[in-house]
């Protein structure tokens, strides 16, 4: 197979080679490339390879994917040909397998050398000279540049135009912050976004009408020694109204504007002031105290575009209005000009929708099954952009697999949840302006699991929550309450023999009080055209900490809280990932999964829907989800099908894989996954499963290769994985990875698994 990829690897590139030059015009030849040749004076610092590759960013136009020396993408082009129609299948294949070729009649050298001059002067490399000529061989056509590079100017000194207004005092004291400072190389690009830097910072001071344009920057660098002075200066052409700050004399909210009858925004006629808004709501459709919490300023004060950003993004999150827009007008009664009226137009999303779902899955645990759900929203439903979500569904999942055959799932459930604009605390009011506004969540949920032939669960939720963002890139969680009763029931006789050969799958039909606390904090990279992307989220889980210094538990299920036996435990989570961008559009992506549950006191391990599980196309790839860990224990099928999960109390996980685009929307991936779990005790799985000093002897090492096919809307993904270490095979044999037997359909069986899913596994 392998060959055969390779052969026609070579046909492709050899055919490249031998028909582009007969496809060419006449006269034309096809450009490769450039070459930069750099020379120094002996005072440039920067290094002849970066100097290389800044002026490549200049340097136009850019050539043809080339592959071993051959244009394989502009013989693609031309042996598909024009098609006759757009869109088309061969047009289709011209643009996604081809590219159409850059001829050398579009190479200029001469000009492009004197713009990648002018590219070099605006770095500060002043007197830099650079000549350009070409050269054929053959068919192509190469441009090659010389650029001789003198030292890049530093800043002296930075000095304002002082006119004595306090416009140019606020300005130069920003700027003594800002990013021109002395000693600092002289870039034209430091400059452009120092203005637009300063234009953002003196918008927030009142000054509505100023704009970048009116600072100009002077460069004097004829003072020697390689250096420059920059002078900054206010324009003296600035109109009048930009040189003034303003405040904010009237705030309007039209809160059902709608463009088929739009109100008048200029009168007062039927509008009520609500702590200094105005606000036009003739129908009472929303509270007014809504808008008291979300505009975060008032009449009086100084105009801030800080402030006027904050609240129109506000507004947009409340998810109530379809449509938000604001508008500033310069205020006519009165004597001082200098004043602004602001009028906010706010079209209302459809307040209640009603929405049915019907979905297919197939789990990792080898389930396949059917969900339908029904869910009722409202957006408005106290007239504060409450927004009130009743959901109902019901679900079977089964297994065609013979050790799960007759052991289906099945559950019935509802959900209630409402989700507030606001910290909602009782007898406590908090006055917050964030950028994004908070959110409490109340939810109420009860859910009733079948495990046929084995045992049904009652299971209730109930769970007092806060969100709110500190920045874009940084969300908190907050749930004081978080509380989950389980009372399982009608357990079968299957069941009960089952116990008395395994007491410890009683542990499975446990009745049990979760009563607890989690906060977690998320953080990403807020540019996600960043070079180096991170995210990062850390939890902590804490449950019946409080009950138990109460009770003075010692031993598990010791204690009762409301009569029933109370989890207690601490539980610590980190997810930690890493995104670098390569060449050729390659990635390279990483995560770290470390988790620590500690059961203690009143629990003796931690409640299943707590426990960590590893295996499965997000996790150790060359593995399914059971049938690996805790440690170097193998869970029997018998365990696989009775137990709850297969699961432990910490978890270590680390993956890491190379992304690839391939062709079209299809791109591939290598991976390697490392990691497993382990328990506290001995309770479920013995020795093998618990935790040891030496606990790095069982981690479980994979590896593979994958593909995805990025539809737009949805992501799909294969992987193939292998186990490369099995921690449950005796010590010294638990490296596997050179006993692959390809031909050996048993051990194919045994050590290839496919996964197939949705979305990156992370």
């Amino acid at each position: 197979m392998y060959r055969s990829i390779l052969y026609c690897l070579i046909i492709v590139i050899t055919a490249s080679a031998c028909g582009v030059k007969r496809f060419l015009p006449a006269g034309e030849r096809l450009y490769r490339g450039a070459t930069i040749q750099v020379e120094k004076e002996k005072n440039v610092k920067a290094s002849s390879k970066s100097l290389r590759k800044q002026l490549k960013l200049a340097a136009k136009p850019a050539a043809n994917n080339f592959a071993l020396g051959q244009p394989y993408k502009v013989w693609w082009w031309f042996v598909i040909g024009q098609p006759k129609r757009e869109n088309g299948v061969r047009a289709f294949f011209r643009n996604k397998l081809g590219a159409p070729p850059i001829l050398s009649s579009k190479v200029n050298a001469a000009v492009t050398a004197t713009n990648m001059q002018a590219f070099l002067e605006n770095l500060g490399y002043f007197h830099s000279v650079i000549k350009g000529d070409t050269i054929n061989k053959g068919y192509m056509t190469t441009a090659l540049y010389k650029a001789h590079v003198f030292p890049q100017y530093t800043i002296k000194n930075i000095s304002w135009i002082n006119d004595g207004s306090d416009l140019v005092r606020l300005l130069q004291e920003e700027q003594r912050r800002g990013i021109l400072q002395a000693g600092n190389g002289y870039r034209l690009s430091d400059l452009q976004a120092e203005r637009d830097r300063l234009d953002l910072y003196i918008k927030t001071m009142g000054y509505y009408h100023f704009n970048p344009g009116y600072i100009m920057a002077y460069a004097d660098s004829t003072i020697g020694n390689n250096e420059v002075n920059i002078f900054l200066s206010v324009k003296n052409s600035i109109p009048e109204h930009a040189r003034h700050p303003y405040t904010i004399n009237r705030i309007m909210v039209f809160p059902n504007y709608t463009l088929l009858l739009p109100p008048p925004d200029t009168s007062k006629t039927g509008t009520f002031n609500v702590d200094g808004l105005l606000l036009r709501d003739t129908v009472r459709k929303f509270n007014p105290v809504l808008f008291k919490n979300v505009i975060t300023y008032r009449p009086g004060k100084i105009y801030s575009s800080r402030d006027q950003n904050t609240t129109l993004n506000r507004l947009i999150n409340l998810g109530t209005f379809k449509y938000a827009k604001n508008r500033f007008e310069q205020a006519k009664e009165g004597s001082d000009p200098y004043r602004l009226n602001v009028f906010y137009y706010l079209t209302p999303a459809k307040k209640k929708s009603l929405q049915a779902e019907i979905d297919g899955f197939a789990k990792e645990s080898r389930f396949f099954g059917t969900q339908l759900s029904v869910n009722w929203r409202n957006r408005n439903a106290f007239k504060g952009a409450e927004l009130l979500s009743v959901k109902a569904y019901g679900g079977a999942e089964i297994s065609f697999s013979d050790s799960f055959r007759n052991v289906s799932n099945f559950r019935l459930g509802t959900e209630v949840s409402v989700t507030l604009p606001s910290f909602y605390v009782p007898f406590l009011k908090k006055k917050e302006t964030n950028l994004y506004p908070p959110r409490t969540r109340l939810l109420l949920g009860y859910e009733y699991f079948i495990k046929q032939n084995f045992y049904t669960k009652n299971v209730y939720r109930l769970q007092y929550e806060f969100a709110w963002k500190e920045s874009s890139n940084k969300e908190h969680t907050l749930s004081p309450l978080a509380l989950t009763y389980i009372k399982p029931g009608n357990l079968t006789d299957t069941f009960t023999k089952e116990t008395t050969l395994n007491p410890s799958l009683i542990s499975n039909v446990y009745t049990e009080l979760i009563l607890g606390s989690v906060y977690s904090f998320t953080y990403n990279t807020a540019n996600p055209f960043e070079k180096k992307q991170w995210y990062f989220k850390g939890s902590l889980d804490l449950a019946g900490n409080i009950a138990g210094i109460l009770s003075g538990a010692k031993q598990p299920r010791q204690k009762e809280l409301l009569g029933t036996p109370f989890a207690q435990y601490v539980k610590a989570d980190i997810d930690l990932r890493y995104k670098r961008k390569l060449r050729n559009n390659f990635d390279w992506a990483s995560r770290l999964l470390i988790g620590i549950g500690h059961p203690y006191n009143n629990s003796g391990i931690l409640p299943f829907s707590k426990q960590y599980v590893v295996g499965g196309a997000s996790s150790l790839r060359g593995f399914q989800m059971r049938r690996i860990g805790p440690g170097s224990y193998l869970p029997t099928l018998n365990e696989q099908r009775l137990y709850q999960i297969i699961g432990g109390d910490y978890k270590f996980q680390l993956n890491s894989e190379i992304r690839m685009p391939l062709v079209a929307k299809l791109s591939g991936v290598v991976f390697i996954d490392m990691g497993n779990i382990w328990t506290k005790d001995t309770l479920l799985f013995g020795k093998a499963g618990q935790l040891k000093k030496d606990f790095y002897k069982e981690l479980a090492v994979t590896s593979g290769l994958g593909i995805r096919f990025d539809a737009g809307i949805v992501l799909l993904r294969a992987d193939l994985g292998i186990p490369f270490r099995k921690p449950y095979l005796p010590e010294g044999q638990r490296m596997v990875i050179s006993k692959f037997e390809l031909g050996d359909a048993e051990w194919r069986k045994q050590n290839l698994v496919l996964h197939i899913a949705l979305g990156y596994p992370f």
